[in-house]
């Protein structure tokens, strides 16, 4: 695609969808630009051939990188098919001068233009959605629908989100100003200010495998909006969505008169381990990651020179007190445990359940009948294959099948994982969630559920009362972290103290959803995800305080 990338042209196609962005992040409301429905974008069967086109060859970069020393790429689908893509390898000390000798112009530039590059980057990935929905769902293992949407629009929306912020931030100092202080009888001083934002430096993205553009487009638009050039590094079974968003920066980048190398990908070798080689480079002066609680813990410790944003594990937590719509409770937790097969950083794990039971609109539910009830309404929920498979998807890796398999030795199954055949990808691996009962009267439950059990995994943990679980929510989310925390409660003072709680350990607190609104799903321009205030997460998406410390000011004085 060849367009006219003028500031003039970029400007008049932009600026309504930056002006309605910067208004709905002050007012919260619900607003997309990226429509969710896959109607809205054209032929899929074209998608889908230019997803097939990629496979098995080198990706078609229009521009070769610098520093390139190699080709490499390993990635093989969770749905048993190998992507067959190569990828360039990168010499680190041929690339990143070559990163940061692009800077300056960028950063002249100014705010505004690079905002409206970012949303011309936004603009060419969002018509190709078809395409990266396939590249999404073939490394992430994500059912087609919700890599539709999540790897599509929704991520788009969370680039989008990120640029908004960065742009508020930078023009919140004026460009320039006439300072003139009265000094009584005599002349007063006068001085004519200039500030401009400047870049920290090159910003590295460490990419996931379960939502490579969710999770990545925050960190890359937050730094390239803000001047920083971008350097991309793709989870090894996730590079393709990544690659493709990276082609489609430079291609823009380069039409806009900028060098396309201030966004570059990084594919490491088979246990090269490249995130560590680029992390504590000096000039990598931004960080943002997500995955492991152990690398995110290295990367804090060790890139000592660059600003890091991660987000790593938590153990997210319901509290079960009471409700007036029971059955829409159970409806609305089957389904958060079953979305892409728990395999979310949002998804629920620990649902605390006084022993006693909980109170209902048709009277009280004993602890045994609730736990029942929600394995009923899961198996219901998970009894069609067809509906099955388009709501679990695929185990994304070995690790999470291992985990799976290894939860009934961990307590008393009250429903048990049972495989899933894919019509269309025999290899696939797919399973339903497994709960398992937990009781913290017994002295060796709690180190089963205070770590985090990534996967179609959950607890069902009796607790002595709805005070009892509370204290319990508060150690959990203060020693382990939670991005989300739910509560079901018709008593004000429950609600009260989860509220507290929550307020005051920093989660994220959803209450009595029983509708088509689920905890482990949140809304770009409207909910936080994550806090950045309890160790699950050291930054939110997105706030101010994630785009601010990528960029700094510096001030020129010249005397009037």
């Amino acid at each position: 695609m060849s367009a006219d990338l003028s500031p003039l042209s970029l400007a008049e196609r932009h600026r309504d969808t930056l002006d309605k962005a910067l208004d709905t992040i002050r007012t919260r409301a619900y607003w997309s630009p990226y429509p969710e429905h896959p109607k809205a974008y054209g032929d899929a069967d074209e998608g889908r051939a230019a997803f097939e086109a990629l496979l098995d060859g080198r990706f078609p970069f229009a521009s070769e990188q610098p520093g390139t020393d190699g080709w490499t790429g390993t990635e093989q689908s969770p749905y048993g098919i190998e992507l067959g893509v190569e990828y360039p390898h990168p010499d680190p000390d041929v690339l990143l001068p070559a990163m940061r000798a692009a800077m300056p112009a960028w950063r002249d530039a100014g705010p505004e233009a690079r905002a409206m590059v970012c949303l011309e980057i936004l603009a060419r990935i969002n018509a190709r959605t078809h395409e990266f929905a396939h590249a999404v769902m073939h490394t992430s293992g994500q059912a087609f629908t919700m890599a539709f949407q999540a790897g599509g629009p929704h991520a788009q929306d969370r680039g989008l989100e990120a640029v908004a912020y960065a742009y508020a931030e930078q023009v919140r100092t004026p460009g320039t100003a006439e300072w003139v202080k009265p000094q009584g009888k005599r002349d007063p001083l006068s001085l004519r200010k200039s500030f401009t934002t400047v870049p920290r430096g090159i910003g590295l993205v460490i990419g996931c495998n379960t939502f490579p553009t969710w999770n990545g487009y925050p960190g890359l638009f937050a730094s390239l909006a803000t001047g920083n050039a971008v350097l991309v590094k793709p989870h090894p079974r996730a590079v393709l969505p990544l690659a493709m968003t990276v082609g489609a920066a430079r291609d823009v980048l380069a039409e806009a008169g900028f060098s396309p190398d201030l966004v570059c990908l990084a594919v490491d070798r088979p246990g090269e381990g490249l995130a560590r080689t680029l992390a504590v480079r000096p000039e990598v002066r931004i960080v943002d990651y997500t995955g492991s609680t152990a690398f995110g813990d290295w990367l804090e410790a060790n890139a000592r020179q660059a600003q890091v944003f991660t987000e790593k594990a938590g153990v997210n937590t319901v509290v079960l007190d009471s409700t007036d719509d029971y059955r829409g409770m159970l409806a609305n937790l089957a389904f958060s445990l079953s979305l892409y097969s728990g395999q979310m950083c949002t998804t629920p794990q620990n649902l605390l359940i006084p022993r006693n039971g909980i109170g209902t609109e048709s009277g009280p539910r004993t602890y045994d009948e609730v736990v029942a009830d929600l394995a009923a309404a899961v198996d219901k929920l998970l009894g069609d294959d067809a509906r099955a498979n388009a709501l679990l998807g695929a185990l994304v890796n070995p690790d999470v099948k291992a985990r799976l398999d290894a939860a009934p030795g961990m307590g008393e199954v009250a429903l048990a994982s049972r495989a899933v055949d894919h019509p269309d990808f025999p290899d696939a691996v797919v399973r339903t969630p497994a709960l398992i009962r937990l009781d913290t009267a017994k002295p060796d439950a709690e180190a089963a559920f205070m770590a985090e059990c990534f996967g179609p995994v959950a607890f069902a943990v009796a607790v002595d009362s709805t005070d009892a679980a509370v204290e319990l929510l508060r150690r959990t989310i203060r020693d382990q972290g939670a991005m989300t925390v739910g509560g079901y409660t018709t008593a004000p003072e429950v609600e009260r103290q989860l509220v507290e709680v929550c307020q005051e350990e920093c989660a994220q607190l959803s209450l009595n959803l029983t509708g088509g609104v689920y905890v482990n799903q949140t809304a770009a321009f409207s909910d936080f995800h994550g806090s950045g205030g309890n160790p699950a997460a050291n930054a939110a998406l997105c706030d101010s305080a994630f785009v601010a410390s990528r960029f700094r000011t510096v001030e020129v004085r010249r005397q009037a």
